[in-house]
């Protein structure tokens, strides 16, 4: 039961009961609760499992096959509690540059950049009101003034806008891809050719939710690289997004067998992150650059490799000299 004097407390969860349509007629009940109720056949498949469906008054399993005008009741889920941003200081985040209508931050490894479902550490927008920081109220309430994103295990630079006007024009330019973003990339071995683009497209992982891959039915995505430096073990890349899809430099760079260094979901060898002192992949946002949404002039912006990023490529230079 929900109490209505705790703002954070759930609503309580709400039981549909309504027939099976006759154009479901002997289709898997997993298959027909997302049809009919519109969620995953994954989430129908736990609805299920939960004992939360009821087929003419008896519980059905997911792979049951259903019947034209059966009575169905399943106990919704309740909607999730709204997400919150908390005004709380990010250690290591830099302010790059900050007007009126934007401001460029240079974002620290394991920060998020707005809060989400099970996260429960520091975010750029926390960290931006911490510091007293007034951010666009475009967007939903824990993303305002997010246009792009940045990994929690990638550091390096987001702009974030401060009006409406700024939020607009930034949604724009990365929609239609003007924006210019490049990466800094140590990755595995020694990529053929040296400079490339790796065009294939980037969806979930057939197995694994917390992953990406290339998949025949994801999204368009494409990455350019030029190689920077050549060491024994490893290649220094400039990196060019001309999509901007999740974890894509890491999933393009892996498919191409050349995973980031250090990058251990993506198959990047542990002993040789062990070696150079990594606990993440060795990505870094290195430079941005977009028309300023209040004067209309071209800005570009930069940020130095973090400490443990500029270690490793000590390290891996020395050991190659």
């Amino acid at each position: 039961m929900s109490n209505p004097g705790n703002p954070d407390a759930q609503p309580p969860s709400e039981v549909r009961t309504l027939p099976v349509p006759d154009g479901l007629e002997g289709e898997r009940l997993d298959a027909a609760l997302a049809r009919m109720f519109g969620f995953s056949r994954t989430r129908a498949a736990e609805l299920a499992a939960d004992g939360k469906v009821l087929v003419d008054g008896s519980a059905a399993g997911k792979s049951d096959r259903v019947h034209g005008g059966a009575w169905l009741e399943v106990e919704m889920p309740a909607p999730p509690a709204p997400l919150r941003v908390v005004a709380e200081p990010v250690e290591g985040m830099v302010i790059v540059h900050d007007d009126e209508e934007i401001v460029v931050i240079s974002k620290p490894v394991g920060v998020a950049a707005h809060p989400s479902p099970g996260w429960t550490g520091t975010t750029v927008i926390g960290g931006l009101a911490a510091a007293g920081f007034t951010i666009s109220t475009s967007g939903a309430a824990e993303r305002k003034g997010i246009v792009h994103r940045l990994d929690v295990g990638t550091s390096g630079l987001m702009v974030v806008a401060k009006s409406e006007r700024a939020y607009t024009s930034l949604k724009q330019q990365f929609r239609e891809r003007t924006v210019d973003k490049r990466y800094h990339a140590m990755v595995q071995g020694h990529p053929d050719p040296m400079s490339g683009t790796i065009d294939a497209p980037v969806g979930r992982h057939p197995q694994h939710d917390y992953k990406w891959a290339v998949t025949a039915d994801g999204k368009a995505s494409v990455t350019h690289y030029d190689l920077i430096e050549a060491f024994r073990a490893a290649s220094l890349l400039d990196i060019k997004l001309e999509t901007g899809r999740t974890h894509q430099i890491r999933v393009h760079m892996s498919a191409h067998r050349h995973p980031c260094v250090g990058d251990l979901t993506y198959g990047a060898d542990p002993t040789l992150a062990k070696r150079l002192g990594l606990t993440r992949q060795w990505l870094h946002a290195m430079r941005l650059g977009f028309t300023h949404p209040g004067h209309g002039e071209w800005v570009e912006f930069a940020s130095a490799y973090p400490e443990d990023l500029q270690r490793a490529l000590d390290r891996v230079r020395a050991e190659s000299a």
